[in-house]
């Protein structure tokens, strides 16, 4: 089977931490194509990947399979505008631009464009993102396999049949690292106003943590039976959960969650407009 040929429009951050996954399952340098606005940019990932990169979307896109948008939701539009004279091949184009509905891509492309719409998360950073997927009905299920191999280099994928749905995806995963890192934060604060040293509370947190993620996946429980499981009654464990929950802790991430979805979705109807 031939390999895919990728261009990535736009060198930030996700971009170069797929490139860098994508190495390291074993995809060849050869079919990774880099187009950046800053020349410095280009040579850094030149440099680091061993990649081909300059400064020229119609370029770098020319016959490529697949065509990852990896720039600011801003000029979205507006580069994919400058690409669609030029797209003649039967590539398949992916947007990580949080708020673009698909339908806005297509009026660019016409409504033949195979259009990827992808939710990934910031620890595709360190190869241990989640990445909701969404697919127009132009996408043929091996472009889709191909897709699910780039944003699986980084992490877990899943797909949605309604695109709606990565506004949800963006609450529950998108914009989560920030909810788990406030809450390292303030264990962290209260740690040290208890009397612990900042860097072994920090180390203890994130070691709880990581630990705790996984328990979570391997253990056949479901959440509440898994905490209950870990919660010994009349412990130190119980006496703060239920203060946690005295509090209203679930009335709060659920408020915080749906301002998320809302947000996410004023997003694309600014967009839509």
């Amino acid at each position: 089977m031939t390999e895919s040929s990728i261009a990535f429009i736009g060198g930030g951050n996700m971009a170069t931490c797929l490139i860098q996954g994508l190495l390291a399952k074993g995809h060849s340098r050869q079919s990774i194509r880099v187009s950046d606005i800053n020349a410095d940019a280009c040579k850094r990932i030149e440099d680091m990947y061993q990649v081909a990169a300059i400064s020229d979307n119609v370029a770098v896109s020319k016959d490529a399979d697949v065509i990852v948008l990896a720039v600011k939701p801003q000029i979205l539009l507006a580069v994919v505008k400058d690409l669609a004279p030029q797209l003649t091949s039967p590539s398949v184009i992916v947007s990580i631009a949080a708020g673009i509905p698909v339908k806005q891509i297509v009026k660019c492309l016409g409504k033949n464009a195979s259009i990827v719409r992808a939710m990934p998360n910031t620890p595709a950073m360190v190869m241990s993102g989640a990445t909701g997927l969404y697919a127009n009905v132009n996408v043929l299920s091996a472009q889709k396999a191909t897709i699910e191999k780039i944003f699986g280099a980084v992490g877990y994928t899943c797909w949605v049949e309604d695109e709606s749905h990565i506004d949800l995806i963006t609450a529950v995963s998108g914009s989560a690292p920030a909810y788990f890192l406030l809450i390292f934060e303030i264990m962290q604060n209260v740690a040290k106003e208890l009397g612990l040293p900042v860097e072994m509370a920090l180390d203890l947190i994130t070691q709880t943590a990581l630990g705790t993620a996984e328990l979570a996946q391997s253990s056949s429980l479901n959440m509440h039976e898994l905490r209950r499981q870990v919660t010994s009654p009349g412990g130190t464990t119980e006496a703060a959960v239920k203060t946690f929950q005295d509090r209203g802790i679930e009335d709060l991430f659920r408020k915080a969650m749906a301002n998320a979805v809302r947000r996410s979705r004023e997003i694309s109807h600014d967009y839509s407009a």
